[in-house]
């Protein structure tokens, strides 16, 4: 069986109109002749949403009961039973109420396409799972349902449904979204016009890379390898050099041009891992790549230009930015250099040469250092100059020896001088060999004339040998140096990475490793301030150095930092290790002060957060009983209506009971502020529960009188303020009551653990799932956000705070048998 295929309309926001659009497709197949029907669609009392489902097959949904209420869910298996071509399914990040087959809608959705049936479905773009902490930041609102990407990216369709700021909040002031005493808090709040401007980028960027995704896909199974320019991006290559930060700002220019182009900086490192980069430039380079907006990348490849190409290619790359060769005009008659040859091969990519201030000059002046020691090249020198004549003389001594063994003896003799001392001591004792044997040993001897031309070829054959295995030797010597000189760094700075993650303080432990490395004295990290000289920023060991021009070496970090080394001079090798750990220190800094900041801001935002959620609750719970009470105050009050004893009565009560919801909200309300504010105030004495929990019961009133009470008389007392106790009890309690069934009332029971007091409030309620607690206790969280009449979401909050604040502590369990039990926990009066 075929599995079906999913289309998915993606929302901006709430209401732009996405289940709409999916109900008019779900017309145009139905008219088409398609067996279409619909499983679920959530209208919100938008009328003409609602119209859009006349003349579609609906199947019913099924009605499960939670905390005493009835929910209506998707009938899975219904519409499994029915089996339609197409199936409507709305808001696929829904939770599904406890006791449904599956506990999220989209896993409802997969067994649908599981079984061969074709799913519309909407989600919004704040309901993904990847931008779900980016929307929270955006519009201070939670988002508790939420789809994993992979899901939608999984669909076969994805649209987008669109709509500007403007023409949402004009759909909203007009009714068509939510109801009229909702519209002005959403507003306010979650619809703000930069809000919508933000999650309306999201959802586009979103759904970009999707579309870059199926593109790339289509490519590579139809071997498409030359780049579609669908999308402007710049690929910058960076050798490790010092010019690389030059080539990065010019490809941010070339990208900037184009609106929207990618910036991606590419390191291709040589595969035998020998090449010349600069890990502190390179260091320094990601950080500016990353800056101006772009990407960094290391790919690794022996041909570079072709591993770049390569790259370019892969990413559907439009643009490449090379700088300059460095190289002298000699090396480039030699070789054409990675610009050109790029160049050549690039096929329809653009390929831009930055000049920059080291072209052609860059390593003219740069020394390349010896492969072997002064040791062994004097002893090379030495054995051309005074071995070969030796070896000479003792062929002259022996008998019977033809040309051809001679040339053999000499070879090997300028592989020994190739051995001992290098590339140019050999050269010099080939050509030295290749004379002695034309005068002592090819017919004429004692004259440089060769009469045969076999001879000729054989010290020529000679000569090329001698001068192929010189070049080999000094090769292979120079790799193996440069080996175990990138083995040490590599091992160093491996260290260093290990020791700095393992680290509370990884600038510190940086500038430790540094200084145990290189034997140093200290180790300072220096600051430029502006209008003033310079500020120490970190230090380690004795004594620190204030200036640069204190210290025995100094190292700069980037533009404004510096390290300052004390304790001995470095070594001309070590000086790039130390390039390295100054980059690594700067990114340190960079991430210790944006933690710093990050922590700064964290209660701001939280703050933030709260004054946000705060604002959405009472907008609505404090002016409904407020209201309430105006309205009955007002109709007593009115001289055109006269009311009988009965109804003035009812209208009193109605003023009463909305003023005293309106002072317990406000009491909750002021309560979270003080103990937020650490400004509650509290009088812990010792008490019995069996005096405090009779006054909640009193409290709650008549519904309260069927709660059950088993606390035994031998509990030991409490510690704790009688109350906020008290309070405590009441929220804990209230919700019990409200969520129990009337044939099974909530019971309360008490019991000692030690040195505390636990006392459980059990109810046998729908209950709670338990990933779900935590959600709980989240202050303006109404489990489910259902209704609007259960308060502003503060009382297991501020409970849970109360009884922290006391010493103790509150955590729900499970019922056996199902429900919900609320554990208060006190600290004992001998505690």
């Amino acid at each position: 069986m075929a599995r079906g295929q999913l289309r998915i309309y993606l929302g901006a926001a709430p209401g732009v109109g996405k289940t709409y659009t999916m109900l008019e497709e779900a017309h145009r197949r139905a008219e088409r002749g398609t067996d279409i029907v619909v499983g679920y669609v959530e209208t919100h009392g938008r009328r003409h949403t609602a119209a859009m489902l006349d003349g579609l097959e609906i199947v019913p949904r099924r009605t499960l009961e939670y905390r005493g209420s009835g929910f209506e869910e998707l009938d899975l298996d219904a519409v499994l039973a029915r089996r339609p071509r197409v199936a409507v399914v709305d808001e696929l990040a829904h939770t599904n109420i406890p006791g449904s087959r599956n506990a999220k809608r989209w896993e409802d959705v997969r067994d649908l396409l599981d079984a061969g049936i074709d799913v519309l479905s909407t989600v919004n773009v704040q309901h993904l799972e990847s931008l779900n902490d980016v929307v929270r930041e955006i519009t201070g609102t939670t988002q508790r349902e939420t789809v994993p990407d992979e899901v939608v990216r999984a669909a076969e369709q994805v649209e987008l449904v669109d709509m500007t700021p403007e023409a949402l909040r004009r759909r909203m002031a007009h009714g068509n979204v939510y109801a009229p005493e909702k519209i002005d808090a959403a507003l306010g709040n979650y619809f703000r016009s930069g809000n919508l401007t933000a999650l309306r980028e999201l959802a586009l960027l979103w759904l970009a890379d999707k579309v870059d995704d199926q593109l790339d896909d289509y490519r590579a199974e139809h071997r498409i390898d030359e780049p579609w320019e669908t999308r402007e991006r710049v690929v910058v290559a960076l050798t490790g050099g010092p010019e690389g930060a030059t080539l990065i700002r010019r490809a941010a220019r070339i990208a900037a041009r184009t609106r929207g182009a990618d910036l991606m900086a590419v390191h291709v490192a040589r595969s035998d891992g020998l090449a010349g980069a600069d890990p502190a430039h390179l260091a320094r380079q990601r950080v500016l790549a990353e800056s101006l907006g772009g990407t960094y990348h290391e790919v690794i490849g022996a041909d570079v230009p072709e591993a770049l190409l390569a790259f370019a290619r892969g990413t559907n790359a439009t643009q490449i930015v090379l700088g300059a060769s460095r190289r002298g005009r000699l090396a480039q008659l030699l070789s054409p250099g990675v610009g050109v040859t790029t160049t050549a091969r690039s096929g329809a990519i653009d390929v831009h040469l930055v000049a920059h201030e080291r072209a052609a000059a860059g390593r003219r002046g740069a020394r390349v250092p010896a492969a072997l020691s002064r040791r062994r090249r004097a002893l090379g020198w030495t054995l051309a100059a005074l071995g070969l004549p030796v070896l000479t003389l003792i062929l002259h001594v022996v008998p019977d020896l033809s040309l051809t063994n001679d040339i053999l003896i000499f070879l090997v003799a300028v592989v020994g001088v190739a051995l001992a001392g290098g590339m140019f001591p050999a050269l010099v004792a080939a050509v030295f060999g290749s004379l002695l044997l034309n005068w002592f040993f090819t017919p004429p001897t004692h004259t440089f004339t060769i009469a045969e031309v076999d001879n000729l070829l054989a010290l020529g054959v000679f000569l090329l040998v001698a001068a192929a295995v010189s070049a080999v030797v000094d090769l292979a010597a120079r790799r193996t140096r440069q080996a175990a000189q990138a083995s040490a760094d590599a091992q160093t700075l491996a260290t260093v990475a290990g020791s700095v993650l393992r680290g509370a303080r990884p600038l510190e432990a940086l500038l430790e490793r540094m200084r145990e490395t290189f034997a140093l004295a200290s180790v300072t990290l220096l600051e430029r301030v502006p209008g003033a000289s310079w500020r120490v920023v970190a230090s380690v060991g004795d004594p620190p150095c204030g200036t640069p021009g204190e210290s025995d070496a100094e190292v700069a970090a980037d533009e404004t930092l510096t390290i300052a080394l004390r304790g001995r001079r470095l070594a001309a090798g070590d000086r790039r290790v130390v390039e390295a750990f100054a980059a690594q220190a700067a990114l340190a800094l960079r991430q210790e002060r944006l933690a710093d900041e990050a922590a700064t801001a964290r209660p701001l935002a939280a703050a933030d957060r709260m004054r946000t959620a705060l604002l959405a609750a009472v907008s609505h719970d404090l002016r409904t009983p407020l209201a309430s009470a105006k309205a009955a105050v007002t109709s007593l009050r009115s001289p055109d209506v006269a009311f009988d004893e009965t109804d003035r009565a009812e209208l009193l009560a109605t003023a009463d009971e909305s003023l005293d919801r309106l002072a317990g909200l406000v009491a909750n309300l002021l309560d979270m502020s003080r103990l937020q504010a650490g400004a509650l105030g509290m009088t812990p004495v010792v008490l019995g529960l069996e005096e405090v929990v009779p006054r909640a019961l009193d409290e709650l009133g008549e519904r309260a009188r069927s709660v059950t009470v088993h606390i035994p008389t031998d509990l030991a007392a409490v510690r704790a303020d009688p109350g906020l106790l008290e309070r405590v009890l009441v929220n804990v309690i209230g919700n019990a009551l409200r969520f129990s069934p009337p044939s099974a009332p909530p019971v309360i029971t008490g019991s000692a653990l030690g040195s505390t007091v636990e006392l459980r409030v059990i109810d046998h309620g729908p209950g709670v799932a338990e990933e779900l607690w935590d959600g709980m206790f989240q202050p303006f969280q109404r489990l489910g956000d259902r209704d609007n009449e259960s308060g502003v979401g503060l009382g297991l909050a501020l409970s849970r705070g109360l009884a922290e604040a006391m010493g103790g502590g509150l955590r729900p369990e499970a019922t056996p048998g199902g429900g919900l039990t609320m554990v208060l926990t006190l600290p004992g009066a001998l505690a």
